[in-house]
């Protein structure tokens, strides 16, 4: 079968940390392909009004809510404001993430709690209020940001390294439980990807990371996020539970 088009236009995204990084071209592309999305953010106002501001001056449907993913009614409180707006979830790209590397010894409870409590909990109770919207139409696509450092291990970064190896786990979980319900579910591993939220650790590894990666440059959000739209698109409709590695070879370096 060939398809005329992506299938994006018209549907309705939800993407998590969307103003910043990595999610911040996620919401511009499934905005530019036609998606009404929208993104939420936790504490940058600034930045969540100018990828709003940006995308609506081109004429596209974005809006930009302000939830703490921590909070398990929080999500479901905001995704009803969705339903109310849109009336169905097609797409939710669950991308919110942080991260406090440093020996474990010399972590603290905040760093550890933090971590997992967005990481993971925010993935899981964000999916929980999306999924039953999307049983009931009996369609969606989901999909968890991950990271290579679940795969293989880095110094320093025990906390994220454990949140990222539980998304996995969830991804495969879900995949197996809502295909009945013609629900995809995938993960995205990005390797080193040039956003702020990596400039420390580029900086600290300098060439030495770039050495492990075999096409010897970083990765743009950019490309992450035409993954994205590929995986949600109807070209990806025969991809289910599977964790995608995009790092430019580094876990084989």
């Amino acid at each position: 079968m060939i398809f005329q088009d992506s299938g994006i236009k018209g549907a309705t995204a939800i993407v998590t940390g969307g103003s910043r990084g990595i999610g911040r071209e996620i919401v511009r592309l499934l905005a530019a392909e036609g998606a009404d999305v929208t993104f939420f953010y936790l504490e940058n106002r600034e930045a969540a009004d100018a990828v709003e501001t940006e995308c609506r001056a081109q004429g596209q449907t974005v809006k930009a809510l302000q939830v703490d993913v921590r909070d398990a009614e929080v999500c479901r409180k905001a995704v009803e404001s969705v339903l109310e707006r849109s009336e169905r979830i097609d797409i939710l790209v669950n991308n919110s993430g942080l991260v406090r590397d440093g020996l474990l010894p010399a972590l603290s409870d905040d760093d550890i709690h933090d971590v997992l409590n967005t990481n993971i909990k925010g993935v899981l109770y964000l999916t929980a209020a999306v999924v039953q919207p999307m049983m009931m139409q009996r369609s969606g696509v989901i999909i968890n940001m991950s990271s290579i450092s679940g795969q293989k291990g880095g110094r320093g970064q025990a906390n994220y390294a454990a949140s990222k190896g539980a998304i996995d786990a969830f991804t495969r979980a879900m995949a197996v439980e809502l295909a009945p319900r013609k629900i995809r579910v995938n993960a995205i591993a990005p390797g080193i990807i040039a956003t702020e939220m990596s400039r420390e650790v580029r900086e600290l590894a300098g060439d030495q990371a770039l050495d492990r990666i075999l096409l010897k440059r970083y990765g743009t959000p950019a490309e992450v996020a035409y993954l994205v739209c590929f995986l949600v698109s109807r070209y990806g409709e025969y991809i289910n539970g599977e964790i995608i590695n995009i790092d430019g070879g580094f876990k084989m370096g």
